[in-house]
Parts: C-alpha cells; sequence; structure tokens
C-alpha cells in the first residue's frame, strides 16, 4: 500500500469513515460507498463535476490523465492542494467537496455505487 494511503486515511479519521481499495495500480478512495478519490503514483487526486471543477481550476489544480490507446484521457478527478496532507481542516474541506461531486455522479447512476 501507498505510504500516502495510510495518512490519508488517518487524516480523515475525524471526519467520515474512508476506506481504500486497490484499483489500476493506485488505490479509490472511498466514503458512503462513493470513491471521491483516487491516489496514484504518490499523488492525491479528489473528484470534480461541474458543480467544483471551478474552485479546483482557481487553484491551478490539474486534471488526472492517463494514456490509452495511444491517447490522453482525463479523468474527473483532479489534483488535490498540498494543504489537504498537511491540514485535517483543509483534508476535510476538499474532501468534502469531492465526495458532494461522487454523490452527485452517483445520484445520476441511479444510486448505484461502481464500488464492490
Amino acid at each position: 500500500m501507498s505510504g500516502l494511503v495510510p495518512h490519508l486515511l488517518d487524516l480523515w479519521s475525524n471526519w467520515q469513515p474512508v476506506v481504500a481499495r486497490r484499483l489500476f495500480g493506485g488505490h479509490g478512495l472511498y466514503a458512503d460507498g462513493c470513491m471521491f478519490g483516487l491516489v496514484a503514483g504518490e499523488l492525491l487526486y479528489l473528484k470534480v463535476d461541474s458543480d467544483n471543477r471551478s474552485v479546483f481550476e482557481a487553484e491551478g489544480l490539474t486534471p488526472f490523465v492517463y494514456e490509452r490507446q495511444g491517447r490522453a484521457v482525463a479523468l474527473s478527478f483532479h489534483r488535490a492542494p498540498d494543504a489537504v496532507l498537511d491540514d485535517p481542516a483543509q483534508a476535510a474541506f476538499w474532501a468534502g467537496l469531492a465526495l458532494a461531486a461522487a454523490r452527485r455522479a452517483q445520484a445520476v447512476r441511479g444510486g448505484k455505487s461502481r464500488s464492490r
């Protein structure tokens, strides 16, 4: 398990129960059955949508991008600010934005969670 993942789980322990699951060489971070975060390459990315994307972009936080069949694919996750890793209040604030986006996405899917 990435060294970042246990740190995040500890950081969020007073905010809300968070579970990490292996995902494509990284980890998905789940709360309330919704994937709100992604750890890849020792970097934290948080869920974005049309309601919160501007907050992330205003901070200069870039999307998670991977290559598939020679093309770059951007997911609906953006880098988290560095302050998230050191400040429980910032961690809870940004995770709250991401969890709200994950809940909205789940509602669009009819309440079905993609988690196992």
